[in-house]
């Protein structure tokens, strides 16, 4: 497909879905076109943040993977690889677990590449130096399987910032010590992704791990993870100038941001006695779909003084604080919420996580466990 092409399949058989788009785009020509080499190790990198299904919005439908390998195998690649790392404080293999992406490449022989385990090396991404793991480099086709969701801090996430799965724990704290956008904007000139389909079938639009699902029972395709993240971000309803790391990205180098140029293509299932069809529609959908990562709830993030925290930390504590504001316990905490990595070694009133050690009320964990984060925050809600 061509760089200015996004395609977009709207339906309820995910997997015939995924099998088709790759289809629409003829990813199989484009990997040949790319690697005359037979043999050349090609890569799938889905969303697998933790431990949580896909129906809770979060991570990659396995039916997705499911077709898109279907396609390559009917087509002859046999060289084929899943590869992914959750997030700090969750351990891959659990989430493989949970997701049901594990059993899945063992049904069809797809090998499994847990990048928590890989090691590193030193990259150049547009005049940024990165912690790459080894395995990412050694792809020669990659394809990108992200969520398109929002995210609690850098407001959504898709196509580029998918890419943090395939850099070390350590790689990835650093990036939040040095504020999400830059890396990630630099990250995706050192990883090349070749072909991206992009899962919203029920996205949480508001949080990156889940819990509040939309249903909106589509799939885009594309071959630029710029435009299709300055594309999702318009879907969602944000201006993809809010999403930093998407004009950053631009600015490396690594696609188009303007939406105005892209050649977009919506096909509608229509569902049989005996298969599915995709018919091409002659409208495109609306914008934006549904209601968006812009209805974020209104005075969380003024609960908190967040500082270089942790996706997993942060993204754990917002749930819940939505959850005490609904029963009128958020206004009864005994101040801000002091969290991230800049607390470390500092004092305060109230904190959250290991880098709040030393704060006078403080809960320890990398991430804490959800549960144990709302006994803490109602307790001492309730003692006010």
């Amino acid at each position: 497909m061509n760089r200015n092409e996004l395609i977009i399949i709207e339906g309820r058989s995910i997997r015939q879905m995924a099998y088709q788009l790759c289809a629409l785009a003829d990813l199989a020509g484009d990997i040949r076109s790319r690697c005359p080499d037979k043999n050349a190790l090609i890569a799938l990198k889905p969303n697998l943040l933790g431990p949580i299904r896909a129906e809770e919005g979060a991570t990659t439908h396995p039916q997705i993977l499911e077709g898109v390998l279907s396609y390559l195998q009917e087509k002859g690649f046999r060289n084929l690889a899943v590869m992914e790392s959750s997030w700090v404080g969750d351990r891959t293999q659990d989430a493989l677990l949970v997701c049901g992406i594990g059993q899945l490449c063992a049904d069809m022989g797809v090998p499994f590449l847990d990048l928590q385990k890989d090691g590193s090396v030193r990259v150049n991404g547009a005049g940024m130096e990165l912690n790459v793991c080894k395995k990412a480099l050694e792809a020669e086709y990659l394809i990108n399987l992200p969520v398109l969701k929002g995210h609690c801090q850098t407001r959504m996430t898709c196509a580029l910032k998918n890419m943090k799965g395939c850099i070390p724990a350590s790689e990835k704290r650093r990036f939040h010590r040095m504020g999400l956008h830059e890396p990630i904007g630099h990250l995706s000139a050192a990883i090349h992704q070749d072909f991206i389909l992009a899962d919203a079938i029920c996205p949480d639009l508001t949080f990156e791990d889940g819990g509040n699902p939309v249903e909106l029972n589509r799939l885009i395709c594309a071959a630029d993870p710029v435009l299709l993240d300055a594309y999702g971000a318009q879907a969602i309803g944000l201006d993809p100038r809010s999403v930093r790391y998407i004009d950053i990205a631009r600015e490396c180098g690594v696609g188009c941001a303007d939406t105005g140029k892209a050649e977009i293509s919506l096909y509608l299932e229509q569902r049989g006695e005996q298969e599915c069809r995709y018919v091409r529609a002659r409208a495109l959908p609306e914008l934006p779909w549904d209601r968006g990562a812009a209805a974020f709830p209104v005075g969380l993030r003024e609960a908190v003084d967040e500082v270089n925290s942790c996706s997993a930390c942060y993204g754990t504590l917002l749930p819940v604080l939505q959850k005490l504001r609904e029963e009128g316990l958020l206004e009864r905490l005994p101040g801000k919420i002091s969290i991230g990595q800049g607390f470390r070694g500092r004092t305060g009133e109230l904190g959250i996580g290991d880098c709040t050690h030393h704060f006078r009320n403080t809960i320890g964990g990398c991430p804490p466990d959800a549960e144990e984060m709302e006994r803490f925050l109602r307790a001492l809600a309730e003692q006010s």
